[in-house]
C-alpha cells in the first residue's frame, strides 16, 4: 500500500462518505413539507441542468449541517491526517452552499470544491475539477460510490467508504487507502423503521367484531385480519414518510436522533421506495375488503397527514385529531365487516383516545420543557397543568359512558350477566388514574399505548377486564 504522504492534499466526498445521507435527496423533502408547490418547477429546473436543479433546491432548502449524521470512524481519521499536517479538500457534487455548511460546522478541512454555477461536480466533472486543480496522481479521494470510479482512477490512492467489492474495485483504479466498511441495512432496522410494534394499535380494528360476539365467523375474523393488515401497511407508510419530513426535528431530539433515517442508518430514497410499496399494498388488500373500508382507509390517510403537516401543531386540535385517528381504526372494523357501529363504543373510544392523546402531548411538552428546548407546538408551558386537567377529565369520562352501557338495554341484549360489567368501571378508574400518575411523574413513554404494552400494573387491568367479560358474556 501506497503511504499517505502529508504533501498530497486529501480530498474527501460529503454525501454517503463523510455523512452516510443524500444532502441532496434530504434537502428536497424539507422543500417538500415547506412548500409543496416548489415540486412543480422541478422538471423545469432538470431542464437547465443538475447544477441548476440543486442551485434552486438548496436556495429553498438548507441543510442544517449541525445535526448531520456523520461517519464518525472517517472523521476521526481525517482529524488525525490533519493533525499530521494533511491538507484536506471536501470535495463534492453537492451544492456549495451545502458544502459550506459543512466545511464551517466541522472546522476541519482547508477548502471547500463543490456545485455551484455550470458543471455538475459529480463524477467525470469533479475527477476534471480536482486533476485541474491538483494535477493526475496529485491527490487522494475517499469517496462511497460506482460515481466515484472515473475520480479514483485520477487520484494517487483511493480510501473507499463502504463494502470490499466496491473497495476491490477502486484498487484497481488507483492504490489501495484505508477502507472505512459500511454494514447495509439489516431487517431489524427496517422493522424499527415501519414501526412495526406500532401495529398493535390496529388490533383496535378487531374489536367491532369482538363486542359483537361475531369474531368466530370465518368470513368476519378473514376481513377483519385483513383490515389489520391493511392498516398496518398503510400507517407504516406514513410513519416513514413522516421520519423523513421530520428529519432536522428529530436529530435534534434527545432519544429520536436514533431513528434508522434521522441517524443515516437508512437512506431518504429507499423511504420513499418502500413507503410508495406499503401504501399501494394497502389499498390494494382494503379494495379486496370492500369499497367501505377503503373509503374509510383512505379517510385515515388524508387525516393522518393533516395532524403530520398542519395540524399537530395547532393546540387542542392535534390531540382531539390524535382521538379521531385511534376511533378510525374502530370505524374500519365495522366497515370491513359490515357490523353496525355502536354509539356507546364510539363515545367511549372518543373519551378514551383524547385523554392518552393527551397524555402523548403532555409527556412530549414536558421532556421538552425538562430540556430547556420547549417547542410548544401551539402551547405555553403553563399550559401543561391545563393538559392535565382536560386528560384527566376525558378518561373519566369515558368510563361515565361505560357506566351508562352497562345499565342500558343494549348491553343486556349482548350479555345473559351484564351487570358483572361494573366491575370494569373501577378498573378503568383505576387505569386512568395510574396513567395519568405515571406521566406526570415524568415516566411516560412517548406513546402511551406502547407504555400500557409494556407496564405490569397495566397488562394486568386489561387481563382483568377481559375476566369479567368473559363472565358477562
Amino acid at each position: 500500500m501506497t503511504p499517505l504522504a502529508p504533501t498530497v492534499p486529501l480530498c474527501v466526498d460529503l454525501d454517503g462518505t463523510l455523512t452516510p445521507v443524500d444532502t441532496l435527496h434530504e434537502a428536497m423533502l424539507t422543500m417538500a413539507r415547506n412548500a409543496p408547490s416548489s415540486l412543480l418547477s422541478v422538471p423545469g429546473w432538470m431542464a437547465k441542468g443538475k447544477a441548476e436543479f440543486k442551485r434552486q433546491v438548496a436556495a429553498r432548502a438548507m441543510i442544517d449541517a449541525e445535526t448531520l449524521p456523520y461517519n464518525q470512524p472517517l472523521l476521526e481519521w481525517l482529524r488525525a491526517e490533519r493533525a499530521a499536517g494533511r491538507r484536506l479538500v471536501l470535495a463534492t457534487a453537492s451544492h456549495r452552499a451545502t458544502a459550506d455548511a459543512v466545511a464551517q460546522h466541522l472546522m476541519l478541512f482547508d477548502e471547500v470544491i463543490a456545485t455551484d454555477t455550470g458543471e455538475n461536480l459529480s463524477g467525470e466533472g469533479k475527477r476534471c475539477a480536482l486533476v485541474a486543480r491538483f494535477g493526475e496522481k496529485g491527490f487522494d479521494y475517499a469517496g462511497n460510490d460506482d460515481v466515484d470510479e472515473p475520480v479514483w482512477a485520477s487520484a494517487r490512492l483511493a480510501i473507499v467508504v463502504g463494502s470490499p467489492l466496491l473497495a476491490a474495485c477502486a484498487a484497481t483504479l488507483a492504490e489501495p487507502g484505508p477502507v472505512f466498511a459500511v454494514a447495509k441495512p439489516s431487517i431489524a432496522v427496517w422493522i424499527d423503521a415501519i414501526r412495526l410494534y406500532q401495529w398493535i394499535k390496529n388490533l383496535l380494528v378487531f374489536v367491532p367484531a369482538l363486542l359483537s360476539h361475531g369474531i368466530a365467523r370465518p368470513e368476519v375474523f378473514l376481513k377483519t385480519t385483513l383490515a389489520f393488515i391493511a392498516f398496518g401497511l398503510c400507517a407504516s407508510s406514513v410513519y416513514i414518510i413522516n421520519d423523513l419530513f421530520d428529519l432536522p426535528a428529530d436529530r435534534r431530539h434527545t432519544r429520536k436522533r436514533l431513528r434508522p433515517f434521522a441517524s443515516g442508518a437508512l437512506s431518504a430514497r429507499s423511504g420513499i421506495t418502500v413507503a410508495a410499496s406499503l401504501l399501494v399494498t394497502a389499498f390494494a388488500i382494503a379494495i379486496a375488503v370492500n369499497w367501505q373500508f377503503c373509503a374509510v382507509l383512505a379517510a385515515y390517510y388524508v387525516i393522518t397527514w393533516a395532524y403530520s403537516l398542519s395540524l399537530k401543531r395547532k393546540a387542542l386540535v392535534d390531540v382531539m385529531t390524535l382521538a379521531v385517528l385511534y376511533t378510525a381504526r374502530i370505524i374500519a372494523g365495522a366497515a370491513a365487516t359490515s357490523i353496525p357501529l355502536s354509539f356507546w363504543l364510539l363515545a367511549f373510544s372518543i373519551f378514551l383516545f383524547l385523554s392518552l392523546g393527551i397524555v402523548k402531548r403532555y409527556t412530549e411538552l414536558e421532556d421538552a420543557r425538562q430540556a430547556g428546548k420547549f417547542a410548544g407546538r401551539g402551547y405555553s408551558a403553563s399550559d401543561l397543568q391545563l393538559l392535565q386537567s382536560l386528560g384527566t377529565s376525558a378518561g373519566y369520562c369515558a368510563i361515565v359512558v361505560m357506566a351508562l352501557y352497562v345499565n342500558s338495554p343494549d348491553s343486556q341484549l349482548l350479555y345473559r350477566h351484564s351487570k358483572g360489567l361494573w366491575l370494569i368501571c373501577p378498573l378503568m378508574l383505576f387505569w386512568v388514574s395510574h396513567i395519568w400518575l405515571v406521566t406526570t411523574r415524568g415516566r411516560m413513554h412517548d406513546d402511551p399505548i406502547v407504555f400500557a404494552l409494556r407496564d405490569r400494573s397495566s397488562l394486568l387491568i386489561m387481563a382483568m377486564i377481559g375476566a369479567v367479560v368473559a363472565f358477562s358474556i
